[in-house]
C-alpha cells in the first residue's frame, strides 16, 4: 500500500507523534479546568480508554489478518460487533433491555445487507480487512441512531405517558395508541444521520473518502465509494432505527393494554 508514502513517513507514525497530539487534548483539559467545566476527567478517561482500546484492536486484528482462518475470525469480529451495538443500544434505558435482543437481529441484518450490497456491487474485494472494516463503519453509524431512538423513546413515555394512556381508556389498541409516538421518535432519532448525509463533502469530508484519497485514489473513484458507502449507511441506520422504535415501543404495553408503570413517570 502507498497510504504510508502519502501520509508523509516511510517507516509509520511512531508513538512520539501520538503523544504531540494530545496537545489540543491538554488545551481542552486546561480551559477545562480553568472555566470550571468540570469535563477534563471526562476526556481524560476518553483519551485512556480510545488508546487502551485501539492499540488492543490494532494486535489483535494483526494477529487475525495474519491467520489461515482470517475469514472465519473477521465474520466473527462482525458478530461480536453486533452483540456490542444490541447490548448497548438495550442497555440505555433499565426498562428496555429486551430490547437488546430485537436490536440484535435489526442491526444484524442491517449489517448483513450492507455487506451484501458492498461485495456484490465489488465496491471492495470480499477479503478479513474489507469485512471488518466495512461492518465497523455500518454499525458505527448505526448505533448512535439506535440508542437516541431508545433514549428518545423513553423521554417520550416519560413525558406524554398520560395521553397514551388516555388514549388506551378510549379503546385505541397498541397501534393507535403509539400512533404519534413512532413517527416523532423515530424522526428525531434519524436527524443526526439525515443531516450529516445532506452536508457531506460541503463541511467535511467523510472518512472512506478521505482514507482512499490518502492512498492515492482517483478523486472521482473515491467519491463513488463514498457514494455508494453513505447510501449503504444511510439506510443501514434508517432501517434499525425504525425497526427498534416501532418493536421497542411495543415493551411499553403490558399484555391487558396497559402502560407500564415504570415508564410513565
Amino acid at each position: 500500500m502507498i497510504l504510508a508514502a502519502q501520509i508523509g513517513t516511510e517507516n509509520g507514525v511512531e508513538w512520539w507523534q501520538v503523544v504531540a497530539s494530545l496537545a489540543l487534548v491538554a488545551v481542552a483539559v486546561g480551559l477545562s479546568v480553568w472555566r470550571d467545566v468540570g469535563v477534563e476527567r471526562s476526556i481524560l478517561w476518553a483519551t485512556l480508554r480510545a488508546a487502551i482500546q485501539l492499540v488492543a484492536v490494532g494486535v489483535l486484528l494483526g494477529v487475525i489478518f495474519e491467520s489461515s482462518l482470517a475469514d472465519a475470525w473477521a465474520w466473527l469480529w462482525v458478530g461480536a460487533m453486533v452483540g456490542i451495538a444490541a447490548y448497548v443500544t438495550g442497555g440505555r434505558v433499565a426498562w428496555l433491555k429486551p430490547l437488546r435482543w430485537i436490536a440484535l437481529v435489526a442491526i444484524g441484518l442491517a449489517t448483513g445487507a450492507a455487506l451484501l450490497l458492498v461485495f456484490a456491487l465489488r465496491v471492495f474485494p470480499l477479503e478479513p480487512v474489507t469485512i471488518v472494516v466495512t461492518a465497523g463503519i455500518t454499525i458505527g453509524n448505526t448505533l448512535p441512531g439506535t440508542v437516541l431512538g431508545a433514549r428518545q423513546l423513553d423521554d417520550y413515555l416519560r413525558d406524554r405517558g398520560g395521553e397514551i394512556e388516555a388514549l388506551l381508556a378510549l379503546g385505541f389498541d397498541r397501534r393507535g395508541s403509539s400512533r404519534f409516538m413512532v413517527p416523532q421518535v423515530a424522526r428525531t432519532a434519524l436527524i443526526p444521520q439525515i443531516e450529516r448525509t445532506k452536508v457531506v463533502g460541503l463541511i467535511a469530508l467523510p472518512g472512506a473518502m478521505t482514507g482512499l484519497l490518502l492512498a492515492g485514489v482517483d478523486p472521482i473513484d473515491a467519491v463513488l465509494v463514498q457514494l455508494i458507502i453513505m447510501y449503504v449507511i444511510l439506510g443501514s441506520v434508517a432501517v434499525s432505527v425504525l425497526a427498534v422504535v416501532t418493536l421497542g415501543s411495543r415493551l411499553a404495553f403490558t399484555d391487558d393494554m396497559r402502560l407500564r408503570q415504570f415508564t410513565g413517570g
